[in-house]
């Protein structure tokens, strides 16, 4: 099935939204933004970037005098919602690719600041223990936002799964597939949902920070993850085009690329996320 706008705008509407303001007291639902001389809202996904943020903002703001406030969603597009809409000031969830198709699709005008991190996305199974273990007819599910279903799809190649057209650009769908010996059949679940379809399916295309919260390690139980040499899908701190120059933005990816940060992922997150800068 080919991922289009509107399916992006079910999703808006399907996800289930949870608000949190985990730095102060911030009310998510208030509509406006702090301003450049109140606190600094940054939404995120919760697991690792919301974690990553709080950590920030609970030891390292203060001495640098942040006042950083976490707003924490709990899927894909309504950070990028709140951001446009001036409801926080900058957004800590997504990767570059993702970011262009929504600006494509959304109309956004945002720029990335900072690659902080990389979390890979794994093929899991509760059912097999290899790759060459996958019987025919097996169904699997992949992400139903285009970006992520694409990796998905491309990691499915890179183990000799199936194989995408030479023209499928950057977001492939499963229109194309041009070759599928095992006869897999694919079934395109809200990424947060993933982990729970492991009963369900053969096999799953699971994002990082999803697995993370499911307690799942990509170095550990996944059975293929993507190479982080040369990725596209490092996650970017983003904020409305023209706010660049915002002190307080400047001054959190200063802490965001610190030397504490660094070793705050690399301690809790033991490979499963990865310090980009």
């Amino acid at each position: 099935m080919r991922l289009t706008p509107t399916g992006t705008t079910a999703l808006a509407l399907a996800a289930a939204l949870t608000l949190s303001a985990c730095g102060g007291t911030a009310d998510a639902e208030d509509g406006t933004a702090s301003g450049s001389d109140g606190p600094l809202r940054v939404a995120a996904t919760p697991v690792p970037h919301a974690e990553i943020l709080q950590f920030v903002a609970d030891e390292l703001a203060p001495d640098a005098g942040l006042d950083l406030e976490v707003v924490e969603f709990t899927d894909y597009v309504q950070p990028n919602v709140a951001l446009d809409d001036g409801s926080v000031d900058a957004n800590y969830y997504q990767h570059s690719v993702y970011l262009a198709d929504q600006e494509a699709t959304a109309g956004y005008d945002f720029t990335e600041l900072l690659g902080v991190n990389f979390q890979p996305q794994g093929l899991y199974s509760s059912s097999i223990t290899d790759l060459g273990q996958l019987p025919e007819g097996s169904t699997v599910a992949i992400p139903n936002d285009p970006v992520n279903g694409a990796r998905g799809l491309l990691l499915l190649q890179q183990e000799g799964l199936l194989t995408l057209a030479d023209d499928a650009g950057d977001v492939p769908t499963s229109l194309d597939i041009t070759d599928n010996p095992l006869d897999l059949e694919f079934s395109e679940v809200e990424a947060a949902q993933l982990p729970r379809s492991l009963e369900d399916v053969e096999l799953a295309a699971i994002p990082g920070n999803y697995a993370i919260e499911a307690d799942l390690n990509p170095a550990e139980d996944a059975l293929s993850v993507e190479s982080a040499e040369g990725s596209p899908y490092v996650i970017q701190l983003v904020t409305r085009t023209g706010n660049e120059d915002d002190e307080r933005l400047q001054l959190l990816q200063e802490l965001l690329s610190s030397d504490e940060t660094r070793q705050f992922i690399e301690e809790t997150y033991q490979g499963a996320v990865v310090p980009a800068f």
